[in-house]
């Protein structure tokens, strides 16, 4: 199987930007769906955001929406998760996970994760 590789996670202040990027390496394939999902310190990792194929289908937490947008480039083999006007309480380990045939918003569905990436708001 690829391995997913993540970037672009930081310190940042409220009210600041960080794009993530997610990129396999190895053998190329094919997903349905990728995502992103959260975990912040003592809680259970949290859907974010997940865009199909196309870029067609995509949904978001209400956590997020208006803030945070995804996107996808499938000749790079890439997604990615612009995060806009972050709050202290975006503070978590950001994963990015792919599925062939899913855009659930539940983890338990994706096949594939990366390594997690940790994106920390101060205020």
């Amino acid at each position: 199987q690829v391995q997913l590789e993540e970037s672009g996670g930081g310190l940042v202040q409220a009210g600041g930007s960080l794009r993530l990027s997610c990129t396999a390496s190895g053998r190329t394939t094919s997903w349905y769906g990728m995502a992103w999902f959260r975990q912040a310190p003592g809680k259970a990792r949290e859907f974010v955001a997940v865009i199909s194929w196309s870029g067609g289908s995509i949904n978001y937490a209400d956590s997020v929406k208006g803030r945070f947008t995804i996107s996808r480039d499938n000749a790079k083999n890439t997604v990615y998760l612009q995060m806009n006007s972050l709050k202290p309480e975006d503070t978590a380990i950001y994963y990015c996970a792919a599925g062939r045939w899913t855009i659930a918003t539940t983890a338990a569905q994706y096949e594939y994760w990366g390594q997690g990436t940790q994106v920390t708001v101060s205020s």
